[in-house]
């Protein structure tokens, strides 16, 4: 079972990107939580946004309504739109989700990341 993250780029700052990341495995029975987390060089890994199965999206508030999370159960898939970007933003966007498997084990699994780069 694994994460697929896409959708990062460069782009200059008040830009916008969508980035997507889709789950992906034989053994997968369902998702629960799924989130997006961003990590720079020499800061400690900041939880952006997540979301339930079937709820609302919770948001850090270094960016509250500038991005949007979200997700269709039926493709396993997350989603972020990031909107008027900053050079703040820059970062490498790891996708994290909980996932519960065949054998009914809950895994933590997270995908490679997709570099979000903003130019001022």
């Amino acid at each position: 079972v694994q994460l697929q993250a896409s959708g990062g780029g460069l782009v200059q700052a008040g830009g916008t990107l969508r980035l997507s990341c889709e789950a992906s495995g034989s053994d997968l029975v369902v998702i629960n939580d799924m989130g997006w987390y961003r990590q720079a060089p020499g800061v400690q890994r900041e939880l952006v946004a997540s979301i339930p199965r079937n709820g609302k999206g919770n948001y850090a508030d270094s960016v509250k309504g500038r991005v949007t999370i979200s997700r269709d159960n039926a493709k396993n898939a997350v989603y972020l739109q990031l909107n008027n970007l900053e050079p703040e933003d820059t970062a490498a966007y790891l996708c994290n989700a909980a996932a519960v498997l065949r054998n009914l084990r809950t895994v933590d699994l997270w995908g490679m990341g997709t570099q979000v780069t903003v130019s001022s």
